[in-house]
């Protein structure tokens, strides 16, 4: 049994000893049981899986810290009276390898406010991005292969 399986089933039987059903309980328990699995996380070989939810957690927080920052860049620009905007398509020669690794990178880079996937090259080694201001794509593509990118890799791998 997989250490998040045995998890949910330790969140599972919190539920049915406390008897209240609901999404806070269930995620109390989910905690309750993934401190349990910590304090024995040896003798049941789950140190890689708390290992890897660090590294879920770090690329979610980049991911809240990237929307906000992006936010913050895009009201500034939108708030000034004359917008220096040089909007453009650059190319991004990705380093991840599997599908769902690729549809990960595309998608948390089109979800930050002023870029946008829309295309994958046929080999699926280049992605074209639309910036919202590429006035220098470089520093744009040093972002994201230093931001999520290298989150990915480090989750993935």
């Amino acid at each position: 049994m997989t250490p998040f399986v045995a998890n949910l089933l330790l969140a599972l039987v919190w539920l049915v000893i406390t008897g209240g059903f609901s999404l806070a309980n269930l995620i109390f328990g989910f905690i309750l049981g993934a401190a349990s699995l910590y304090l024995i996380r040896e003798q049941v070989g789950a140190g890689g899986y708390f290992r890897r939810g660090r590294k879920v957690g770090s690329l979610i927080l980049f991911l809240i810290y990237d929307l906000a920052v992006s936010a913050w860049r895009i009201a500034i620009v939108v708030m000034r009276p004359k917008m220096g905007l040089k909007p453009g398509v650059f190319l991004y020669r990705h380093k991840v390898g599997s599908e769902f690794e690729i549809a990960l990178l595309s998608n948390l880079v089109g979800l930050t406010p002023g870029t946008l996937i829309f295309d994958i090259s046929d080999d699926e080694r280049t992605l074209f991005v639309h910036a919202f201001d590429c006035s220098d794509p470089d520093a744009r593509r040093r972002e994201i292969a230093e931001g999520f990118e290298r989150r990915i890799l480090e989750l993935s791998r």
